[in-house]
């Protein structure tokens, strides 16, 4: 097929390179390190909820935030106690992409992730986050 685009060559490394990525938010997440977050974050980086149910019903959009406010929102509050507490469930790398699957517990929730990562040169930088809340109250604003 002639002028077809061509994938970067995907192994082991790119896979626990963007596991690592992901570790690496976790714990950022449970340690309040906004810097982390910011340096890990693409410039495009965008974040997306769903409404909860009775937003959505009440017709209000869902929860959407750029990496400034996003940053922002974890360098608000203190650190969590304790060790971090997350699973890693997939990890998906296709060339230049990745996307990564995990919950994360962020007291007094548990939020499900899907994170979509993009090669930028040699780094895996966080483009996109999808995520909900698991388990405990609704999140609001």
């Amino acid at each position: 097929m002639t002028g077809a685009p061509r994938l970067a060559a995907t192994g082991a490394g790119d896979v626990a390179a963007v596991r690592a990525q992901a570790v690496a938010y976790c714990e950022a997440l449970h340690h309040a390190r906004a810097d982390v977050l910011e340096a890990m974050c693409d410039a495009g980086f965008a974040m997306r909820a769903p409404a909860t149910t009775g937003a959505a019903e009440a017709g209000q959009d869902p929860l959407r935030w750029d990496r400034a406010t996003f940053t922002a929102r974890v360098a608000a509050r203190d650190p969590f106690p304790g060790d971090p507490s997350f699973e890693i469930l997939s990890v998906d790398v296709t060339g230049d992409i990745a996307q990564v699957r995990l919950w994360v517990d962020v007291p007094p929730r548990r939020y499900e992730d899907f994170l979509g990562f993009v090669r930028t040169g040699a780094d895996w930088r966080l483009a996109t986050k999808l995520f909900r809340t698991a388990r405990g109250p609704a999140l609001e604003g």
